[in-house]
């Protein structure tokens, strides 16, 4: 298997997070949500191939989080504008992305040493947020309920975004600190 292909699905989902906030913000719920059904096929259907066929590159491992954060802060930034998302809890997420990448620039920036590494908490993180979003979706585009699971899936949601960027700040810190003792010695 050629190594563009799953480039080529990834680059797909990155096309589709325009749509996916337009039909959204356009109020076409049930689209929107195949719209972020599809995405996630996607992403694990390029991820499959790019294992199972050993066509993984380095664009592919570049564009992959890419799209995901982009698919994820649009949900979060689209649903947060309906009223269907609480702003701070679109605020914490948006907050948190920043505070990573930032740190990771400046880490890189001041080392040129960075190495990525999501941690545990992070992908905890990242699949709350993926969850609140197609519950938010499900229940706008198909009208399923799902009352307290969503109330629950706000508030880990928050407390898993807090927790990963302050774990995420104590590593580049602890990072930091080690690099700058090592250039004292």
């Amino acid at each position: 298997m050629p190594v563009w292909i799953p480039n080529v699905i990834t680059i797909g989902r990155l096309i589709s997070v325009p749509v996916f906030a337009a039909l959204l913000l356009g109020g076409n719920m049930t689209a929107a949500l195949w719209v972020f059904v599809a995405a996630g096929i996607s992403d694990a259907l390029d991820g499959f191939l790019a294992k199972r066929f050993d066509a993984a590159s380095k664009l592919g491992a570049f564009l992959d989080p890419i799209a995901d954060k982009a698919l994820l802060i649009a949900a979060f930034v689209t649903l947060g504008l309906l009223g269907e998302v609480p702003l701070w809890l679109v605020a914490a997420v948006i907050l948190r992305d920043i505070v990573i990448v930032g740190g990771a620039l400046l880490y890189h920036t001041l080392t040129q040493a960075l190495t990525m590494e999501p941690l545990g908490v992070s992908k905890l993180n990242t699949a709350v947020q993926i969850a609140l979003a197609a519950v938010c979706l499900a229940r706008l585009g198909v009208g399923w309920e799902f009352g307290l699971v969503e109330t629950g899936l706000i508030y880990l949601a928050a407390a898993t975004t807090l927790i990963s960027g302050v774990a995420y700040v104590w590593i580049w810190g602890r990072r930091f600190t080690a690099v700058e003792q090592e250039r004292g010695q």
